[in-house]
């Protein structure tokens, strides 16, 4: 039994909506952008389940991760991927070229792509860019390109990454307007924080204002039992029940990753004869607390300051919150820690926590909580703090 829980099914139906929209799925073409929280599956589905039915109808895919190396602009990041792609269209013998073989012409298929452009300039300055480099692999390709961009949030955090944004909008609004285009250019950005993710096809002055945001489809009682199957492989014994197991996964936020270590604990250190379910409810509870406990700890690393600037943002009703350097907030800080907080400290606290991926600046004085998992965890630990303690 595979390790891999494929969802063929869902990648096949999104495969067919964005290569072969129809009526109601034409807004799919303006871009398609899906949000869940982290560790939920969502890289693993792209890269194991949507890119293969993607490229299993012939379409030609980009993938960039711009959490994968956060000091890194967005931009750079994603010409350094479609370089690496077309590098590999370029060789006839390469694993990238060999899924397109069935719908590229003769002469593509026996040489690989000839391009008219310098590749190792693109991007750069007086090189070519990102719309016209797109446009030509289309126009000999004669097929749809799918450029997947993953934390696409990340954009936010930068004027590199919002130019970036108009960049592939204007490679969007060049290839598939044209009069008569042998091919689209299909755009998905995935992320872990829902409001942003949604706020970047919804607010006016977003560059796909007006694409589709949908919530990823979390996994659900096939994937629970999936692997309670595997598991009986191995492990035939104190399995728990499947009504128990599907609780555990929720209360774990639907990690794949955690709901494992907790069956993996059960399994090796549960004592003989114990009631399998109640053990694993326990187990959770553990590891929720843990799970906290490894996200907060990074806060608190940077200081206590950090974790006074963090509560304000994380505390705040909205989405967003401004005003981490006002008087108020400066004497609020003061009054927390008992002593005078200066703008400096301020600014300095503020840079290693966006450095850490703790939180996110979103336009001038406005910040954001990165991960809305790390929020809640915070926000769970600060109530059980106030909480009066029974006598």
């Amino acid at each position: 039994m595979s390790e891999i829980f494929h969802r063929r099914v869902l990648a096949e139906q999104m495969s067919a909506q964005l290569l072969r929209p129809g009526p109601l799925d034409q807004a799919l073409r303006s871009g398609l952008f899906l949000s869940g929280v982290r560790r939920t599956g969502k890289t693993t589905f792209l890269r194991q389940d949507l890119i293969p039915a993607l490229e299993a109808e012939g379409a030609i895919v980009i993938y960039v991760d711009l959490w994968s190396d956060t000091s890194i602009a967005p931009s750079a990041l994603l010409h350094r991927a479609a370089r690496a792609k077309l590098a590999e269209l370029q060789d006839p013998l390469s694993a990238a070229f060999s899924v397109l073989k069935k719908v590229v012409g003769a002469e593509v298929a026996a040489h690989g792509f000839q391009f008219k452009f310098d590749l190792g300039k693109l991007g750069e300055p007086g090189g070519v860019t990102l719309a016209q480099a797109l446009s030509e692999v289309i126009e000999q390709a004669g097929t749809d390109l799918v450029l997947i961009v993953d934390e696409v949030q990340q954009t936010l955090a930068s004027d590199d990454g919002l130019s970036l944004m108009l960049a592939l909008k204007a490679a969007r609004d060049a290839i598939n307007l044209s009069p008569h285009p042998r091919g689209h250019f299909l755009f998905i950005g995935t992320g872990s924080n829902r409001a942003l993710i949604q706020e970047l096809s919804a607010r006016r002055n977003m560059a796909f204002q007006g694409a589709q945001s949908l919530p990823y489809p979390l996994l659900g009682d096939d994937f629970v039992a999936h692997l309670l199957d595997r598991l009986a492989l191995s492990v035939p014994h104190s399995l728990p029940s499947h009504a128990a197991t599907a609780q555990a996964f929720r209360d774990l936020g639907s990690r794949p990753e955690e709901l494992l270590g907790a069956l993996r604990v059960l399994a090796h250190s549960t004592p003989v004869g114990a009631e399998p379910d109640l053990a694993l409810h326990i187990i959770v509870n553990t590891m929720r607390t843990g799970l906290a406990s490894a996200e907060l700890v990074r806060i608190q690393d940077i200081g206590a300051l950090a974790e006074v600037i963090f509560g304000r943002i994380a505390s705040s009703s909205e989405t967003e919150t401004r005003g981490l350097y006002s008087a108020e907030a400066v004497d609020e800080y003061s009054k927390e820690l008992g002593r005078k907080v200066r703008t400096e400290e301020i600014q300095n606290v503020v840079k290693q926590m966006q450095a850490a991926n703790l939180i996110m600046r979103l336009a001038h004085g406005t910040y954001t909580v990165v991960d809305p998992f790390v929020r809640e965890m915070w926000l769970e630990r600060s109530a059980q703090l106030k909480r009066p303690t029974i006598r």
